[in-house]
């Protein structure tokens, strides 16, 4: 095993160790770094306490686990053992644990200072996994806050060194060579004329009659994995086993696809990006790769995850190739051209910048950490994705209104789960409940595969790994006794889906969720003679508006309305009777969008109807209220006002502004209106002036002014406009005597003069009166001399008297 590449930087990596904080090492796949270096640190480096291993997927957690005690010709849980969600194998001599990243985190918060740890080993760190960089940040912080002595070694094959080097410029970066057999990387784009499925397994087929060996076809996903095994069946020989491999499929299939083959075997695995980590599949010497990946990326808009398949990066076209020379000198075709390979993104986008951040947010406010500035991120964790955590932290009763856990929210974030499942959890209160939460949660935490949407019949099941996560989640809830009662569950559910409940809007499988969003079942899915469903499971299509209901119950909703009271809100609104000219109160008892009654409100009182009637106004917009030019005209000025003298306090007057203070603006009009004609019949002027005070009405119209006195004595209306120059109308010989532009907003804004003939027509526009009248005014005056002789056109008119009249009343 010394052989290993690895082993010629061990003696580095022992000298890094007792000398800096923070370790990176880049070393290639098949060096040794996972399965052999982590047992050469604890035999050699002398740092006195357990280290831990984390390895980003449960798979290659548990098969490194095993080939580290190998090693040692030990079973997993001696002085190797490892730790996972629903699965723990460890003992009171373990010295070094392999873990998986949430295990990770729930050790750090349970546990800050990390007693008896002295070294964490960060595996694969290129995948960027969400619970990944958080691992690091809080590991960052407790090096930098409590334990000075911890130490971090950070590896993968592909490294974003500079990345991490600018976030830890004093760890010393250490690389590994790879094996010495080298991979043949070819590159054959698909062909455009045949299905994905037929042209992936015919390139498989191709390579298998060409070359020896056991064969990896990565895949972007379950369901491609599926179709292309079907097609391989007729194209490849009958010594070729055909062994799917993903992240669902029962372990005891995924150590199918990891042993060798049977003797006279050759072996495909059809896997997904699973088998780029550090999981070795015994016998491997080719590769095809798809060059595509599918991930899950969170709508802020929707709070909803979609599935998005996409080509992946250079880094990971590294790690699939890599798969083919562990052993022996190997071929790695890529089904894309050679350009096109050339032009992906090195590395790929990190999870944190793509993913719902609610159980990240809920750990860092369990952790302390109210500001995430204060932690060191790779990268920050986007500001809309933060947001929209909140809000869901709220719902679910876990935030209060100055974003600090509430109780309910200190017991979900102990107990380590996604937050929706917490709440469930924390809320089922007596022993059936927490029986059947835990079984939910199991059943929605692995939800099985197929067509069958109705979660009745998946909790119906006794499945092996659903009984072994439900006992442990029970064993965290403390909780004895009880039995899983099924009526229990959409009380339950409903404490952690509250926006996911679903009301049928059509015959074809389509609902509307509380949450405003659609949502739908196949036509002929047997749920759809329900009215009322709770779908906790969704998923977001790339090719519909509607989410795709994946797991779902029917719904009494008058029942889950009396046991869970607090689901319900109540709104007073108006409704506009056009004929009659009046105004009708309702109230409306709604879960979310969806509302279940409406009522009259027989004989509301003024306040109550005037509220209903603000309510109506912002349903159905500005609109409804009679805007006389006058009120258009103060409401632009305002708008002016904020521009041109900024330097004042002026309320904002967009729509959306206006209809958040109805109560301030117009709501002291309302006395006495109770009718639609009453409310068109509102003065909107004076209704908008109470939004200034005194001092700002008479500041708006000294700066700002409705009128301009013209050299004749005349008051001229001055035109305002949101986005152009305000405007004054004026007859030419109006304005003789005057020499210079007119300018308001304390002399900021000239005014743009639309100079006008006797017969109120344009003759010119100018923002320059002095230009005009030594200038462009010859040829007007030339020109009007002879079609209006009976009016006086000076030769200077800066000088001129100015007039209203003709010649003969001069």
């Amino acid at each position: 095993m010394s052989s290993l590449p690895v082993a010629a930087v061990l003696p580095d990596i022992l000298n890094a160790l007792q000398n800096a904080p923070q370790i990176l090492l880049s070393a290639p796949t098949g060096a040794g770094k996972s399965t052999w270096l982590p047992l050469q640190i604890l035999q050699q480096a002398n740092l006195g306490g357990r280290i831990l291993l984390l390895e980003p997927r449960r798979l290659a957690a548990r098969n490194v686990a095993q080939r580290l005690a190998e090693l040692l010709g030990e079973k997993p849980g001696e002085t190797v053992g490892y730790r996972m969600r629903a699965e723990t194998c460890v003992g009171p001599n373990t010295q070094l644990e392999v873990v998986t990243e949430g295990i990770l985190t729930r050790m750090i918060q349970h546990d800050p200072e990390l007693a008896g740890v002295a070294l964490v080993i960060l595996d694969e760190f290129h995948e960027r996994s969400l619970q990944a960089d958080l691992a690091l940040a809080l590991l960052l912080d407790v090096q930098q806050g409590l334990r000075d002595d911890l130490k971090l070694l950070i590896m993968s094959a592909t490294l974003d060194n500079s990345r991490l080097q600018q976030c830890l410029p004093q760890a010393p970066v250490i690389s590994s060579e790879g094996r010495a057999f080298p991979v043949d990387r070819r590159y054959s784009p698909l062909s455009t004329h045949q299905r994905f499925d037929e042209a992936v397994a015919i390139a498989v087929a191709n390579l298998l009659r060409e070359e020896s060996g056991s064969l990896l076809l990565f895949l972007p996903g379950v369901g491609e994995i599926q179709r292309v095994a079907q097609q391989l069946q007729e194209r490849v020989a009958s010594d070729v086993q055909l062994c799917p491999l993903y992240g669902a499929l029962p372990l005891g299939e995924q150590r199918k696809a990891i042993l060798p083959a049977q003797n006279g075997m050759r072996k495909v695995v059809l896997a997904t990006n699973i088998a780029e980590t550090s999981l070795t599949i015994e016998g491997i010497r080719l590769v095809v790769d798809c060059a595509q990946e599918r991930v899950a990326r969170f709508d802020v808009r929707t709070g909803l995850t979609r599935l998005v398949t996409q080509r992946i990066s250079q880094a990971s076209m590294i790690q699939r190739a890599g798969r083919a020379g562990r052993l022996e000198p190997g071929i790695c075709l890529h089904l894309i051209s050679a350009e096109q390979a050339e032009r992906a993104s090195t590395q790929s986008e990190p999870e944190i910048l793509q993913s719902d951040l609610s159980g990240l947010l809920l750990d860092l406010l369990q952790w302390g950490c109210s500001d995430l500035n204060q932690l060191t991120w790779l990268d920050t964790p986007p500001v809309a994705n933060i947001a929209a955590a909140r809000t869901l932290l709220r719902q679910l009763n876990a935030l209060d209104e100055q974003n600090r856990l509430t109780p309910t929210g200190q017991k979900m974030a102990s107990l380590g789960n996604d937050p929706r499942f917490a709440a469930m959890l924390v809320n089922a209160k007596t022993a059936d409940e927490q029986v059947t939460a835990a079984r939910l949660t199991a059943i929605l935490e692995e939800p099985p595969r197929g067509q069958d949407s109705d979660l009745r019949n998946a909790f119906s099941r006794r499945q092996e790994n659903w009984q072994q996560r439900s006992g442990q989640l029970l064993k965290r809830l403390n909780s004895r006794g009880g039995e899983a009662d099924f009526s229990l569950a959409a009380q339950l559910m409903a404490q952690a889906f509250p926006d996911r409940i679903a009301r049928r809007r059509g015959l074809d499988g389509r609902y509307q969720l509380a949450n405003g969003m659609g949502a739908m079942l196949n036509q002929d899915d047997p749920l759809t003679r329900y009215e009322w469903l709770l779908a906790p499971l969704l998923l977001q299509g790339s090719n519909t508006p509607d989410a795709r209901i994946l797991q779902a119950i029917p719904l009494d909703i008058d029942a889950l309305a009396a046991q869970c009271p607090a689901l319900l809100t109540q709104s007073d609104s108006v409704e506009w009777d056009e004929t009659q000219g009046t105004l009708k109160a309702f109230r409306r008892t709604q879960i979310g969008k969806l509302v279940l009654k409406v009522q009259p409100l027989a004989k509301p009182s003024e306040d109550e109807l005037h509220q209903a009637m603000l309510n109506g106004i912002r349903d159905k917009g500005l609109a409804v209220l009679n805007w006389s030019p006058q009120a258009q005209q103060f409401r632009t000025r305002l708008a002016c006002a904020a521009k041109w003298l900024p330097e004042l306090q002026w309320p904002e007057v967009s729509d959306n502004a206006l209809l958040g203070a109805l109560d301030r603006w117009l709501l002291p009009e309302l006395h006495g209106v109770h009718s639609l004609r009453a409310l068109k019949n509102i003065d909107v002027t004076r209704a908008l002036q109470n939004l200034l005070d005194w001092n700002a009405r008479i500041r708006l119209d000294s700066a700002l002014p409705t009128h301009y006195t013209v050299p004749t004595g005349s008051q001229i209306a001055i035109r305002y406009d949101d986005e152009n120059p305000p405007v004054l109308a004026v007859r030419m010989q109006e304005m003789f005597g005057e020499a210079q532009t007119p300018v308001i907003a304390d002399g900021r804004v000239p005014l743009v003069l639309e100079l006008l003939s006797p017969a109120q027509r344009p003759l010119q526009i100018t923002r320059d009166l002095t230009a005009f009248w030594n200038g462009a005014y010859r040829e007007v005056q030339k020109e009007m001399k002879g079609r209006y002789p009976k009016h006086v056109w000076p030769d200077s008119p800066a000088d001129a008297l100015p007039t209203r009249r003709t010649k003969k009343y001069q």
